[in-house]
């Protein structure tokens, strides 16, 4: 039982299909990211239009590439979105709890301090509030 799961969780990982969670919020770097977001996109874009092509022209049915898109959109653009909609969720309250969500070097889309460059989350604050300055647009 304990290697079926890790077997999956491997697989997870490799093809990008983790949605992150509040613990992203703790770790530095978090695991999942804009970054990884795309990342999945492209690598299960390349696998799916792979696989597509092959059972088409494998069956020679040129009827079935209709079918291709639906399977596309389930298996790569769903799961993007989830993924997509989730890492935003957890960056709002990331924002909302930290002193550096409130500074104008806070770079949202990458969880990053554009200053130090370094990832923030809330038990790491790069700068330790010395660089801290407000973001002029959230007031």
């Amino acid at each position: 039982m304990n290697k079926t799961k890790l077997f999956f969780d491997k697989i997870k990982d490799i093809f990008m299909f983790r949605e992150g969670g509040d613990t992203d919020n703790y770790l530095t770097p978090p695991v999942v990211t804009s970054g990884s977001i795309l990342w999945g996109i492209l690598l299960r874009s390349a696998v799916m239009i792979i696989i597509i092509i092959v059972l088409v022209l494998a069956f020679n049915k040129r009827d079935l590439a209709w079918f291709g898109v639906f399977i596309f959109w389930f298996g790569v653009v769903y799961p993007a979105y989830k993924q997509y909609t989730a890492f935003n969720k957890r960056l709002s309250v990331l924002e909302e709890e930290t002193l550096c969500g409130k500074c104008k070097h806070f770079v949202k889309e990458s969880q990053l301090c554009s200053i130090l460059d370094e990832h923030i989350s809330k038990d790491n604050i790069p700068c330790d509030g010395s660089s801290w300055e407000a973001n002029m647009e959230l007031f």
